[in-house]
């Protein structure tokens, strides 16, 4: 019974944390569109965000690929300071 119970608690844990992995990278998405939104350029729908870990310093700055419905940007996040925001083509 008890091992029933074990193996149940670790099948939720797992989908849990799949479905979490879902929501967070949507997530991530919407806030760093947000702050291209603020800084005046277009993004309708923000689809994805993925860390471009080739392009910034792992903890000092994030650089994030945007893609919107309507468009693709570099987005560089810099603590205290405006996004540095590159429209790709």
């Amino acid at each position: 019974m008890r091992r029933r119970a074990l193996a149940a608690g670790i099948a939720l844990t797992v989908g849990a944390l799949l479905l979490s992995d879902a929501l967070a990278e949507e997530n991530v998405a919407e806030i760093v569109a947000v702050h291209v939104r603020e800084q005046g350029h277009p993004c309708d729908k923000a689809e994805s965000a993925k860390r471009d870990t080739k392009a910034g310093a792992p903890e000092a700055e994030a650089v994030w690929i945007l893609t919107c419905s309507n468009a693709v940007y570099r987005v560089r996040l810099v603590p205290d300071m405006s996004a540095k925001i590159e429209k790709i083509e």
